[in-house]
């Protein structure tokens, strides 16, 4: 069973989310059959599910329709938006490189409100909460529903069930995946451009608005109906270095501002200066070594959280005093994947995404630095991505339960708060681990049974806490090399009852309905689990 639908079809726009019943997939979780109009396929396992057809593609288009002289520059995009012919229900889809500074995702959802369109399906490469308020675009039913992952305001929005169709949250190379099987039709991409030509080739390394590589948005340009380039920096032709070719551009606007890149940086790219989180840190740099796995041209991956962060720090100190370096680190890119690559601790930086201004700067610079999408690095339906060639991956997760299921979309009180990114993607690494504390808020992080599955146990290898670290026994290698190490290594299920007697017993289940409000996808398209709305 394919996961594309045909080019031609539209998921319905009206109040039902889903039709038909639940069904359970291979790990027990029921999810529904369909979703927003369009057949839903279950989970089958790792790697089970096969897909098949052909990729998606735009429609054939003619140089006699654009501008001889490759100006493709328009007023305003209300003006965009009526060449593009948007109408009521279509898919309007943006990015977020510029991350909790972006205004672009606003400003095209408003001009189509100002055009007088309903019922949109908005389809973000992720949300932040400076677009809260979509909420109000929802309300006046400007927007349907989000595809995407549904942070803050509009994750607690669509939790409390306001959202008239099913979130859907994907990985980053699911993202991908589903634009290119035709899972998801974009019928007019938006694209913010720190730097752009008349012709709309566009690049997000240089301008007043720099904010690193535009990856996220590269198979938007490539597979959309139609796609419009925003600039607050027009260059005159040709813009050097292009990310997005301007052959694939309808329209190019000009606008005054297309963010903030100072707030690319948020509180989640900064190191911790927790004492236990930085022990976690050291005793995962310390992991990678005892285990052999840091060695002369090795790779790794770590996120952008306080302790993976700590964690690049220790390993850099570890790398130096070993004498090896890295052959590739693979980014979210940050400060401090720079100084490795400065040092020479590493030769090369593979960049999906920057994640702060010294980042955006190394990527606008250093042609070591190099800027990655999610079809090189993610897409599970491609023949190979870089996501299976790291030896290791340090993550976060809200919750891991004593199967090492790892949740990173809902907290314990159900509520839907964060999105999947690169998450999902990157345990098909040699050796994932997650760096967690074993309880925040005094509610422990190790359960029974997480709240909502994010990625299966199979692929989770370590969990590693301040009170610990468990290793997947399906790791007998893992565990064979740690043999007579004075890393605290102790069963996962240890450490949950520890905390449990320090946190005074089981953390409560969540309290929530048996209404569907989101679903989440596995990386090649199937469904791994439902969120429910929550019991207010």
């Amino acid at each position: 069973m394919t996961t594309a639908t045909k080019p031609t079809d539209k998921p319905p726009r009206g109040p039902s989310r889903s039709a038909g019943g639940m069904v359970p997939n291979a790990l027990g979780r029921l999810i529904p059959s369909e979703v927003n109009g369009r057949e839903a396929v279950p989970f089958k396992g790792v790697g089970k599910h096969e897909p098949d057809g052909r990729k998606q593609a735009p429609p054939i288009r003619s140089c006699r329709d654009y501008p001889a002289d490759g100006d493709k520059r328009v007023d305003s995009l209300e003006e965009a938006f009526r060449r593009c012919g948007l109408s009521d229900g279509m898919v309007i889809s943006s990015h977020h490189h510029l991350r909790d500074g972006d205004r672009v995702g606003m400003m095209a959802l408003e001009a189509a409100a100002r055009l007088g369109v309903k019922d949109v399906m908005w389809f973000p490469s992720a949300s932040f909460p400076c677009q809260a308020p979509v909420i109000d675009l929802m309300e006046a039913g400007v927007v349907h529903h989000i595809e995407g992952s549904l942070n803050g305001p509009l994750g607690d929005y669509c939790s409390r069930g306001k959202m008239r169709g099913l979130g859907v949250l994907r990985s980053h190379g699911g993202r991908w995946q589903a634009i290119q099987d035709g899972e998801v039709k974009i019928d007019v991409a938006v694209i913010a451009a720190p730097s752009a030509d008349p012709f709309g080739n566009c690049d997000g390394s240089h301008g007043p608005s720099a904010c690193g590589s535009l990856g996220f948005a590269l198979a938007d340009s490539i597979y959309a109906e139609h796609v419009i380039v925003v600039t607050d920096n027009l260059v005159p032709f040709p813009c050097i270095p292009w990310q997005i070719q301007g052959n694939n551009v309808d329209y190019v606007v000009e606008v005054e501002s297309i963010g903030d890149p100072e707030k690319i940086v948020s509180g989640t790219t900064r190191i911790t200066r927790s004492p236990e989180r930085l022990m976690i840190a050291r005793n995962v740099a310390r992991l990678l070594k005892e285990t052999g796995i840091m060695r002369e041209g090795f790779s790794f991956q770590a996120g952008a959280g306080g302790i993976a962060l700590a964690f690049v720090d220790y390993l850099a100190e570890l790398m130096r005093e070993a004498g090896v370096k890295a052959r590739f680190v693979r980014g979210g890119s940050t400060r401090y994947l720079v100084e490795l690559l400065e040092e020479g601790l590493t030769d090369y930086i593979l960049d999906g995404q920057t994640f702060d201004l010294d980042g955006v700067r190394s990527i606008g610079s250093d042609p070591r630095h190099v800027a990655t999408s999610p079809f090189t690095s993610y897409n599970f339906h491609g023949k190979g991505n870089f996501a299976s060639m790291v030896d290791a991956v340090v993550l976060g997760a809200t919750e891991v339960d004593v199967h090492f299921n790892a949740n990173v979309n809902t907290h314990s009180d159900g509520r839907l708060l964060h999105g999947i990114g690169g998450w999902q993607n990157c345990l098909a690494s040699g050796c994932s681990i997650l760096a967690v504390p074993s309880f925040r808020d005094r509610i422990p992080v190790i359960k029974d049974e997480v709240t909502t599955v994010t990625g299966p146990g199979e692929l989770i290898d370590v969990v590693a806490t301040e009170r610990g670290i468990a290793i997947n026994p399906r790791r007998q290698d893992l565990l064979d090399a740690v043999r007579g190490s004075d890393l605290p290594i102790r069963p996962i299920e240890e450490i949950q009852r520890e905390v449990e007697e320090l946190c005074g017993g089981k953390p409560r289940k969540a309290r929530v309905t048996d209404v569907p409000v989101a679903v989440i996808k596995w990386v090649d398209g199937t469904v791994i689990d439902t969120v429910y709305q929550v019991a207010e």
